[in-house]
């Protein structure tokens, strides 16, 4: 099957909005190393926007990159977004002010068409995915404080398995494994791949 299609031939971009529009999903072998630790203490909620991006060629997906300085997560491939604020009315609004916040992408420009399986993390966070369509050309303001750069990378290039690595560290004591797609020259691991991961099995698991 060419990666670059869904599984019934339908554009990828077509394929995610109807199974998207079919309502949540369970997703219980992609959804994260730290489900042992939200059973143990209540997960921080957080929500990041992965905005699929319609260019005429192919849809690709919006991506940054975080600045060396900052304490978390330093110098690692994202999405936009963060953690829920008090004035947040659902991790939907989250996701939407975050980017707004980090890339300056407004909400406006942002066409909504659902949610990937929430995402757990080692760090203690239950991450909710907002897909949403942008259509270009964007116009970005980035958070330089935050953000050293935002990129596209292909849509086909995560939805072909053959650039899907799983990787193993020992940390504070335990095997963690986690999920990489690099391109390029950009190392994509962790949630993010994660998350992309289950945007893969969105299309190609019909379970």
């Amino acid at each position: 099957m060419n990666p670059a299609s869904g599984p019934h031939g339908l554009p990828p971009l077509e394929q995610i909005r109807r199974r998207l529009a079919e309502g949540p999903r369970r997703d219980g072998e992609f959804n994260g190393d730290g489900r042992d630790l939200a059973r143990s203490r209540p997960p921080k909620p957080a929500a990041v926007l992965v905005p699929l991006v319609l260019r005429d060629e192919a849809p690709s997906v919006l991506l940054t990159r975080r600045t060396d300085h900052l304490h978390h997560h330093p110098g690692e491939i994202s999405f936009p977004g963060g953690r829920l604020e008090d004035g947040d009315a659902s991790p939907l609004h989250a996701a939407l002010r975050e980017t707004e916040e980090e890339i300056g992408l407004a909400r406006r420009h942002v066409e909504l068409i659902g949610a990937l399986p929430d995402y757990f993390t080692g760090t203690g966070f239950r991450v909710t995915p907002v897909v949403g369509v942008v259509h270009a050309p964007l116009e970005l303001t980035l958070d330089a404080f935050e953000v050293a750069e935002a990129f596209e990378v292909p849509l086909a290039h995560f939805l072909d398995p053959r650039n899907h690595q799983e990787h193993s560290i020992l940390h504070e004591g335990r095997m963690r494994r986690f999920h990489a797609m690099p391109w390029h020259g950009y190392f994509i691991w962790g949630a993010t791949a994660g998350i992309l991961m289950s945007l893969y099995r969105l299309l190609h698991d019909e379970a």
